[in-house]
């Protein structure tokens, strides 16, 4: 029999990135990360079982909002660029976030807002700059069509 396990596939970090359409001189390549580079995490569930008498009803839900944590480099005018864009407006629209593997597809988000940005230590030590993002990612397409 021959082996059963099967290419585990590869994770490149330089192909990790947010592109912003509307906001292009703020697009994030992995030049401009930290260590910890782009992190998402879904905010809610993506679909609900509600108790009944006899069993349960699902409940769908057409969206769920996301929270990008990404890590910037504040050595950089990237940094500055992102904090002055903050100052004037948050809403930032649209954005794409590009995963570290061919294997996994891009997430779009709509609605996107620059949600929290920390300077973070002025010690000489640490470069980072925490960029916080949030936004809606469609879910369960086949709802508008039941």
């Amino acid at each position: 029999m021959p082996n059963p396990l099967i290419a585990q596939g590869t994770l490149n970090r330089l192909l990790g990135s947010v592109t912003i359409p509307g906001f292009p001189n703020l697009n994030i390549t992995s030049s401009y990360m930290g260590k910890n580079f782009i992190t998402i995490t879904f905010d809610g569930d993506f679909d609900n079982l509600i108790p009944t008498g006899t069993g349960t009803v699902t409940s769908p839900e057409p969206y769920v909002t996301a929270t990008i944590n990404i890590d910037i480099l504040r050595t950089q005018p990237l940094a500055a660029a992102w904090l002055l864009q903050s100052q004037t407006l948050c809403d930032i629209g649209g954005f794409s976030v590009f995963p570290d593997t061919a294997a996994f597809p891009s997430l779009n988000f709509v609605n996107g807002i620059i949600k929290h940005m920390d300077p973070g230590p002025y010690s000489g030590t640490d470069p980072s700059t925490p960029l916080i993002l949030q936004g809606t990612f469609n879910i369960n397409d086949n709802l508008w069509t039941l």
